[in-house]
């Protein structure tokens, strides 16, 4: 009982810190659709499931212990919030470009976006090895980890998808779209910020 509190109490605090998913599921939200949003969420709910896949298959621990490995990982994940970042911060004012506004995403692109963007990001690695490894018991039986795995992976997709609908709504959403390019500049430049502080 105490291993699954603690799996639910670290897993939530995790959730709702700020970084990659948060700004990538708001932009989404705020700029694009609810359903954009939503889907980025999905995305990353499933990019979970590839953090707990390698670590129940004991890659976690071989990720922990090589350095080289763990920074292969944090540099991927770096270049792919950097590419984001630069190409939202490119965005233009809707009177000065006709293609300004921000170029919807198919739901393929969106649940992609999500999935990337969570699935290359080593705080999540760092997250999910710490946990398995330091909080979850090795005796623990394998149903067990897989419904911890499961667990983590509904708590993002909820939060996320709640995160959606609060910025897609109307009253927040219709006050913010007159600024949209800056906007998008802001999540660009919040996703270059942490891609560099990764890569660093």
């Amino acid at each position: 009982m105490t291993e699954l509190l603690a799996v639910i109490t670290i897993t939530l605090l995790a959730v709702i810190s700020p970084g990659p998913d948060f700004a990538m599921v708001t932009r989404n939200s705020l700029l694009l659709s609810r359903r954009a949003g939503v889907l980025t969420a999905l995305g990353i709910g499933l990019g979970v499931l590839v953090h707990v896949a390698y670590t129940l298959l004991g890659l976690g621990l071989l990720i922990q212990q090589s350095l080289w490995l763990f920074n292969a990982i944090k540099l991927a994940g770096a270049a792919y919030l950097v590419y984001l970042g630069l190409k939202m911060l490119r965005a233009q004012p809707a009177g000065d470009a006709p293609e300004a506004a921000a170029a919807p995403l198919s739901d393929g692109a969106a649940l992609r976006t999500g999935f990337l963007t969570n699935a290359l990001n080593p705080k999540t690695t760092v997250f999910m090895v710490s946990l398995f490894l330091q909080v979850v018991q090795p005796q623990t039986p394998l149903a067990v980890q897989l419904g911890y795995g499961a667990f983590i992976s509904l708590a993002h997709i909820a939060w996320f998808s709640l995160v959606a609908l609060c910025f897609s709504a109307g009253a927040v959403r219709g006050r913010l779209l007159a600024a949209r390019h800056w906007i998008d500049r802001a999540f660009g430049g919040l996703l270059l910020g942490f891609g560099v502080l990764l890569a660093l």
